[in-house]
Order: structure tokens, then C-alpha cells, then sequence
């Protein structure tokens, strides 16, 4: 469960949009870096008394190496201007029942300003929408959308399946002037746009944001057992069901590695194969990039054949691409990795943003 902890703010590290990290003296004398939310808790200042969920920073988890800051006990931050006027006031609450939750204003709620322009859309059409189980591929896909078409309006639909706050990607920050928008839906929170469900944010993405490209990824981490099952990448077939659904077009960004150390996730990853293969019902074009390496396009390859029993398996060019991934207005980075260090897991998502933009320009 929680492992707590209380110390002192001692210095302001750095900060980039909706984050700030601190270096906080514990009571026992030892030090612990520490990450704080100010639209949750306040703004942190040295001296500052905080209390801390130390739990998955100790335990050596995938949290980026921070404990987080649950309060500022001593100097709370006031509350928000309608506080109490509920009549404008937004009602969607995410990270429900978490003593952190916050209420928001849903994109398509009565006090939105966007509400008339959603209360009835039930169509995104044929807008692509490029899916992805990692955070990690987001710059490479849009490095891939904007080879293609440098002026391209491109959304990002954050997912629950990983971090919960937008404000955690350091990523997503440097990716601003890059997106027309982020729409963090479920129980994540913290972009542009708030929705209820990835339904009504690619609704919110196509008929808002005016995006002629989207993209739909969870956010940094990502849980997973080592089972066949049990990890959050699954909900990447689930999206596919849902652009669907709603009159899009689905386009798969597959998780590609010789570099990976673990066997399930080398040559096409399983979470790829099972949340396509299982998990999607709806077709989609599934994107192979022909630059690969000879010996790891044809395993891909034969992993990738029995999908097409029900998606459509496309070959994309990869002229330019590098130079395009090498140019990211943020680092590369995929379970530790660079670009040069697994080349290929990069490729293949900017392959899937190519295709995507290719979609759009012909409509």
C-alpha cells in the first residue's frame, strides 16, 4: 500500500508545464527527490512542509524516480474560482474516489463552450487515427506525420493506461507547439481537453481541435505482469474498436524490436500481436516501415501474417524518416533506449505516422 513520508522542500529543481520537481530533506535526515502537481496541491516554495507517497519510488518502480507530493499541510492553495458557483462549474471527476481527484470541466458538458458542437457529433469522418501501446512512440509518430506533412494538425488522445496527469510527460511539454491539442480522457487528466471516455475525446479531437491526424497512446509507464493478459497495452485493441465505431480510420503503430532483452517483446512485441490480433474486432491498417534490418523484416513479417486474416497489412517507405526521428524537438527514449539503440521500434512508429498523413492528404 502507501509508504509514506514527510520532509521539507529545500530546493526548486525544475519545472515544465503543470509540474514541479523538488529535492525534499526527510525528518530521518535522508533526501528524496520529489515531484509536485501545482493545480492539485499549491505551489511548493523551500521551507515548505510536505508530505509524501514514497511507495513506488522505493519499491524501484517505473515512476521516473520521484516521490510524489500528496500536500502541502501547512499552506493549503485556495480554491478554485468557481467553488462555489456550480452552475459553470465542470463536473467530471477523474482519478475517482483518490483523495487527490480532481473535478474538471468536460469538453462536452453544458458549461462548455464546446458543448453544441458535440452534443449530437457521432461521426469522426475518416479521420486517421494512429494507435500506440507506448508513450514512448508518440515523438516518433509525429516525427513520421510531419516528414509527411510538415503543417499537419495533430491531436493527442492520453489514455489512462499509464500515468494519469498529463503534467507528468515531460514529453508531452516539449511536444506542445508540435499538437493542436491534448485530450486526456478516462481517468487521465490535465491536457487541453477534458473527456469522459476515448469515444467522446476523439469526437472532441476531430470536431474541437479541427485535427486532420490523431493519435491515441496511454501515458509514461506502462503496467504489465509478463502474462499474455496482463498489461494496460491491450486497451490499444480497444481503441481501434472505438475509431471505428465512430466512422474513423484506424491505423497501428506496432511495437518492433531487436533490441529488447526480454523474448516476448523482440521481433513483433506480443503486446502488439495480442491487442491487434485479439482484442481489436474492427480492421486497420497495420503499418510495416521496409527500412528493417533483413532478418528481423522477415520475422516480423511472418508474425505479422496471420493478422491479416483481418487487418489490412501496409508497407510504408522509410525514405527520410531517420533524419526526421533525429530531429525530434525531444529525446528519444523507449525503456531506456535511444534512437541508435533500437532503431527499429522507432522506425516502425514513424512509419504508422507517414502512412496516417498520407490518409489525411488524400482524404
Amino acid at each position: 500500500m502507501v509508504r509514506w513520508r514527510s520532509g521539507t522542500v529545500t530546493t526548486v529543481r525544475r519545472r515544465w508545464p503543470g509540474a514541479v520537481e523538488l529535492e525534499v530533506t526527510l525528518a530521518d535526515g535522508g533526501d528524496m527527490r520529489a515531484l509536485a502537481y501545482p493545480a492539485l496541491v499549491g505551489e511548493p516554495e523551500p521551507g515548505d512542509r510536505v508530505l509524501l507517497n514514497a511507495s513506488a519510488l522505493l519499491m524501484g518502480l517505473g515512476t521516473g524516480g520521484y516521490a510524489l507530493v500528496v500536500a502541502l499541510p501547512d499552506r493549503l492553495p485556495a480554491d478554485p474560482p468557481d467553488a462555489r458557483d456550480t452552475r459553470d462549474a465542470g463536473h467530471l471527476v477523474k482519478a475517482r474516489y483518490t483523495p487527490l481527484q480532481p473535478i474538471l470541466l468536460g469538453v462536452d458538458e453544458d458549461a462548455s463552450p464546446h458543448r453544441a458542437a458535440l452534443v449530437d457529433a457521432d461521426d469522426l469522418a475518416g479521420l486517421p487515427v494512429v494507435t500506440a501501446d507506448l508513450h514512448s512512440a508518440l515523438p516518433a509518430i509525429l516525427a513520421g506525420i510531419h516528414a509527411e506533412t510538415p503543417t499537419a494538425r495533430v491531436a493527442y488522445l492520453l489514455t489512462d493506461g499509464g500515468a494519469l496527469p498529463a503534467w507528468f510527460s515531460r514529453t508531452l511539454a516539449g511536444l506542445r507547439t508540435e499538437l493542436v491539442g491534448t485530450v486526456s480522457v478516462g481517468q487521465a487528466f490535465g491536457g487541453d481537453l477534458e473527456a469522459t471516455n476515448l469515444h467522446s475525446g476523439l469526437l472532441a479531437a476531430r470536431h474541437v481541435l479541427d485535427a486532420e491526424v490523431a493519435i491515441v497512446a496511454q501515458g509514461p509507464g506502462n503496467l504489465g505482469t509478463g502474462t499474455r493478459w496482463g498489461f494496460s497495452g491491450v486497451a490499444v485493441g480497444e481503441a481501434v474498436n472505438a475509431i471505428a465505431t465512430l466512422g474513423g480510420r484506424p491505423v497501428g503503430s506496432l511495437r518492433i524490436s531487436d533490441a529488447d532483452p526480454r523474448p516476448r517483446h523482440r521481433g513483433l512485441s506480443h503486446h502488439s500481436a495480442t491487442a491487434y490480433g485479439r482484442v481489436a474486432l474492427a480492421p486497420a491498417d497495420l503499418v510495416l516501415p521496409d527500412g528493417l534490418e533483413p532478418a528481423l523484416a522477415a520475422e516480423v513479417a511472418a508474425a505479422v501474417a496471420p493478422l491479416a486474416d483481418r487487418h489490412r497489412i501496409v508497407t510504408v517507405p522509410t525514405d527520410g524518416l531517420d533524419a526526421a526521428l533525429r530531429a525530434s524537438p525531444v529525446p528519444l527514449s523507449t525503456m531506456g533506449r535511444g534512437l541508435d539503440a533500437d532503431h527499429a521500434y522507432f522506425l516502425a512508429a514513424a512509419a504508422a505516422g507517414r502512412y496516417a498523413a498520407r490518409l489525411a492528404a488524400t482524404g
